[in-house]
């Protein structure tokens, strides 16, 4: 099967999309499909095989982030020459509406990854918030309802766009992850490569620095934290447009020595975090999935995380972990200081967290990608000739 993605982002830029892209990529491609992806271009971004790249220019909101220019005098060639026969798009913008116009003039299907809450990104906007609150909800429900399958990776997300208005199939495909990657972390990297002591305990997480993740709150209930165990340490892996910000609170809290900021770092060191740590701990209310939670599960980490969309289904409250309502800060220091001193439900947790990510293999969910691709290209055949 020939499979066009278009992404508004691709590496070397890191997030949640991305690595969902580079997962069903890999496992597609490992079962003999041909992906051809079309992306922005960043600066000293290596050549790939089998992917286009657009000129782009910095997104005046986060300099890290491209936004690409959608056109290109050898696009249409190459989409020709190709020719493919479904196209996968994951933004309702730039690339995905460039995308959704080669699948109407094309006559294929067209998919579309509903990956990210839109509307709860306004923070980027310096005015209007509201109205652009508004418009983005009714831009997103307009696009969905022009493809043929709208794919999410949690139940939620899709009663969510149901009640948006969106009329078109929705399907639930989570993001799987690669169980092998996490059984082969070095657990003793993390430790070793920070100089953190063996008795000390690490609480870790892993994401984009930016607003939307609510790391200030995660801050604010490590101060609590720390002040009733101090043998403890959070890492914070990634990077964003918050790192001074969170750089600041760091200090303003007297955590200087506590918090350690890693920066991006390469897959397979984000690996060695995870098996190295002891818990998660997540302050997001946007995600639709939190792909996070289910690789840090992969490690064996318990999870504490806040109540909201996606981290609903991720994570299973009181079995692998504690689900805590947004802004309850008690319940949030509780459930981890559970963690940290009573060991017997730490290792209950754990255990249950490795077997619960058993569940979301990422050959399964691309194997049931696969079924729904191959549902649409006949259901399109068959409607061609029938006319």
């Amino acid at each position: 099967m020939k499979i066009g993605v278009f992404t508004d982002s691709y590496r070397p830029y890191t997030s949640g999309v991305v690595r969902s892209i580079e997962t069903f990529t890999s496992e597609l491609t490992s079962l003999g499909h041909d992906i051809f992806i079309f992306a922005p271009s960043y600066p000293n971004c290596q050549k790939e095989n089998r992917v286009f790249r657009f000129a782009s220019i910095p997104a005046p909101t986060n300099p890290d982030f491209t936004l690409a220019l959608p056109f290109s005098l050898q696009l249409r060639q190459t989409m020709r020459r190709w020719e493919p026969e479904i196209i996968h798009v994951h933004s309702p913008f730039l690339l995905g509406r460039l995308g959704a116009h080669f699948a109407k003039q094309m006559g294929v299907p067209l998919v579309f990854t509903f990956h990210t809450l839109y509307d709860q990104y306004v923070h980027y906007v310096p005015f209007a918030r509201e109205v652009t609150r508004e418009l983005t909800r009714r831009f997103c429900r307009d696009f969905c309802n022009q493809c043929d399958l709208v794919i999410v990776p949690t139940g939620v997300i899709g009663e969510h766009l149901i009640k948006m208005g969106v009329r078109t199939a929705v399907k639930k495909i989570p993001t799987g992850i690669k169980l092998e990657e996490f059984s082969a972390g070095n657990k003793q990297w993390l430790r070793h490569k920070y100089k953190i002591a063996p008795e000390e305990k690490i609480l870790l997480f892993v994401g984009r620095l930016g607003q939307e993740k609510n790391i200030g709150y995660i801050l604010d209930n490590f101060a609590a934290i720390v002040a009733e165990l101090p043998a403890t340490r959070l890492v914070i892996v990634g990077g964003g447009p918050e790192e001074e910000a969170i750089k600041k609170q760091t200090d303003r809290l007297g955590l200087k020595n506590q918090v350690i900021l890693t920066g991006t770092l390469p897959r397979s060191e984000v690996i060695n975090c995870y098996c190295g740590a002891d818990i998660f701990i997540f302050g997001s209310k946007t995600e639709t999935q939190g792909l996070v939670l289910a690789e840090a599960k992969a490690a064996g980490l318990p999870v504490v995380a806040v109540r909201a969309f996606g981290a609903m289904e991720m994570v299973r409250d009181g079995e692998d972990g504690f689900l805590t309502e947004a802004g309850d800060r008690k319940a949030f220091i509780k459930g981890v200081q559970q963690l940290l001193t009573d060991r017997e439900l730490y290792q209950r947790m754990s255990k249950q967290a490795l077997l619960n990510a058993g569940t979301l293999s990422s050959r399964q969910s691309a194997l049931s990608l696969l079924v729904s691709f191959d549902e649409l290209i006949k259901t399109k055949e068959k409607y061609r000739k029938a006319r």
